[in-house]
């Protein structure tokens, strides 16, 4: 099923990643190279406190194809997406984290799969994790209560690098901790969602800026709110209308 796209989005937030962020552009433009469709880079500053700031306005003056916006203090990841989603200009959005360990050279893959499949999100799932023994047990077992409660069978739920419809994605409702529920969300507005196998790299700059207990915590309580929206979702299906888009 072929799709018909102008214009790729793809949003990363960014918290005190200035050892990342050339490499990061670097990475991102080798990998849209080859794509046919045009695209912009929207780098979120989650109130970085070292050079982000800095080196993406720089990232920015450099190539027009790169947008940026700057919180004015740190409001977390799921903010970052939100503002993100909310700017993109793009057909298509594809999210990913600053730190490198998702590679870019695992969109082409994904936005075939996206272009060609009946579906409107492709999420990755990381073969290979090159975390910490702790860090691989401890998501493994969050995806697992997530999925339980949730009535899920996605893989691995914690990857960022995910390919969605822009106008789904801004229909979905944005709350503290969404970005760990995005397929769940997306599925309530009825998306069909594909998952495909990317690849995880170590950190080789840089230091995780979140806690493991932290996050775990936080999404406990996020994923009860969730579940009460998909208990309490209002879904249906128009069979026939004559009113036409625009009017009231």
């Amino acid at each position: 099923m072929q799709k018909n796209i102008d214009t790729i989005s793809l949003i990363i937030p960014v918290y005190n990643e200035e050892e990342n962020l050339r490499d990061l552009y670097t990475e991102v433009v080798r990998a849209m190279s080859g794509q046919v469709w045009t695209w912009e880079l929207v780098l979120v500053d989650d109130g970085s406190s070292d050079r982000s700031l800095d080196i993406i306005r720089g990232l920015a003056k450099e190539d027009g194809r790169v947008r940026y916006l700057s919180f004015e203090s740190n409001c977390g990841q799921s903010a970052a997406f939100a503002a993100g989603f909310a700017s993109a200009q793009g057909d298509v959005v594809i999210t990913m984290d600053a730190d490198l360990q998702n590679d870019p050279a695992d969109i082409p893959a994904m936005l075939q799969v996206y272009v060609t499949q009946d579906v409107d999100m492709v999420i990755g799932w990381r073969v290979r994790r090159q975390d910490t023994v702790v860090k691989r047990y401890a998501s493994r077992f969050a995806n697992w209560v997530r999925n339980t409660v949730s009535r899920e069978t996605v893989r691995d739920t914690g990857c960022s690098l995910k390919v969605m419809r822009t106008d789904l994605v801004k229909t979905i409702p944005m709350f503290k901790g969404m970005h760990r529920f995005l397929p769940t969300l997306m599925k309530l507005e009825g998306a069909l969602v594909a998952e495909v196998p990317v690849r995880h790299r170590p950190r080789s700059k840089g230091v995780s800026k979140y806690g493991i207990w932290d996050r775990a915590w936080s999404a406990a309580y996020d994923l009860l709110a969730v579940r009460w929206m998909q208990k309490r979702h209002i879904g249906y299906r128009v069979r026939e209308t004559n009113i036409r888009k625009g009017t009231v």
